[in-house]
């Protein structure tokens, strides 16, 4: 397998990567801003996107901004906002057509920096502010995305254990952030956390496609003019272990299934050696159809609905989630259980091992198929400090057994038990 390499500069306290390659027929654009989740800003950070994504300075009204985007064939524009560790991570990406596929009097990789840039760094204002009536509109829309996730319920449970399990923990926080803080936010005030986000936070821009680091260091340089003054990284925290007793937290709402969530600590992370082993013990446990919990607790027991396990290696916090009818909450909680012990005891067999490391090192080479995976695995290793490949990352996982795994499984403490049921049950 040939390994990426992606060549690296800094220009004005901003990273730049860019990885030279002719294997896509388009250029992918990807700019990383990072800020420490924090209940003062959460919700501010994640409102901004939403306002400048509706216009700029040279396109200040939506309908034109868009329409640039047709006139640069068609080219896709747009975000998201996440959390990954501590962090809250805004990321703008663009996916624009490589220029020798068409006519364009002007470099399509110079325009597209130059409309990211634009977006990011010129906005649309109102005297020395955002303009309110984007800022109004876009308050509704962050309001009804966050309504979206409490709807439906099995994002809303997963997102309550989280929160439950990290009460202390800025992680608690949900990346778009809270609806109580939408009142208090004016252009205004929203204009200036916006600035002091630019200037002071970690930002990182990707660039894959048939290009040089120093045709991007040249864009970059007139595109992104930003008021830095220092280098500005990521800080890791190591994991944090479960406190003590298992916390059972019960929540009742008007719904028909009952959701079933734990929260377990790993005690490793992304950047720990035994992170290839974390990722074989969420494998076997629940990453995939063959796993343990689908199989037990699914097929077997017809306990659930649904039933799988989620591992953040940046937080180093795994999570089961599981659908299930009320009254089926204490043999659900049991066989989740035995699962778990199941692991630290190495009872695993042949098939979930060998199967388990197919799926890994299957998803780990379709990476390679996509830019913006390709950028997003890279960044793990900017948000971490630890460098990997996809190589490495497979052989690593090839050659886990099971004592590996069982000693890994050893680590892990479940931490928390969220139910949310019916309001009518005892």
């Amino acid at each position: 397998m040939k390994h990426i390499q992606f060549e690296r500069s800094t220009l004005n306290h901003i990273r730049l990567h860019v990885l030279p390659t002719d294997r896509f027929k388009t250029f992918a654009i990807s700019v990383y801003i990072g800020r420490p989740l924090d209940e003062e800003t959460v919700t501010n950070t994640a409102l901004t996107p939403f306002v400048l994504r509706r216009g700029t300075e040279l396109r200040p009204e939506t309908q034109q901004f868009r329409e640039y985007l047709d006139d640069l064939y068609g080219a896709g524009f747009g975000f998201d906002i996440y959390k990954r560790g501590d962090y809250q991570i805004v990321q703008l990406r663009m996916d624009i057509i490589n220029d020798r596929f068409v006519k364009s009097a002007q470099s399509l990789l110079k325009q597209g920096l130059d409309f990211v840039g634009e977006t990011l760094t010129r906005p649309a204002l109102e005297g020395n502010h955002f303009r309110s009536k984007y800022v109004d509109s876009e308050k509704q829309t962050l309001q009804k995305r966050i309504e979206s996730v409490i709807n439906d319920k099995i994002r809303y449970a997963a997102e309550r254990c989280i929160e439950e399990m990290c009460s202390d923990d800025p992680y608690r926080l949900h990346p778009l952030g809270k609806i109580a803080d939408l009142d208090r936010i004016n252009s205004e005030q929203l204009y200036e956390q916006y600035r002091q986000w630019l200037q002071s936070q970690p930002i990182d821009i990707y660039v894959v496609g048939n290009t040089t680091l120093a045709e991007v260091e040249g864009i970059v340089a007139s595109a992104f003019k930003i008021e830095r003054s220092q280098d500005v990284g990521y800080v890791t925290t190591a994991p944090r272990g479960a406190s003590g007793e298992v916390k059972t937290i019960v929540e009742r709402l008007d719904v028909n299934q009952g959701k079933l969530n734990m929260g377990l600590r790993t005690n490793i992370s992304y950047g720990d050696e035994l992170y290839p082993v974390a990722l074989m013990y969420n494998g076997v446990l629940g990453g995939y159809p063959h796993s343990k919990l689908f199989i037990n607790v699914r097929e077997k027991a017809s306990l659930a609905y649904y039933a799988s396990s989620r591992f953040d290696g940046h937080k180093g916090i795994l999570t089961i989630q599981s659908g299930i009818e009320m009254a089926n909450y204490e043999k659900a909680v049991d066989i989740i259980r035995k699962q778990l012990t199941a692991m630290e005891q190495g009872d695993i067999n042949d098939i979930e091992l060998s199967q388990t490391r197919a799926m890994i090192a299957n998803q780990l080479r379709e990476i390679q198929d996509s830019a913006f995976e390709l950028i997003s695995f890279d960044f793990n290793a900017i948000l971490s400090g630890k460098e990997r490949t996809v190589a490495g990352l497979i052989e690593s996982v090839e050659q886990i057994d099971i004592p590996a795994i069982a000693e890994a499984a050893k680590r892990v403490q479940l931490d928390t038990i969220y139910f949310l049921r019916d309001q009518k049950g005892e």
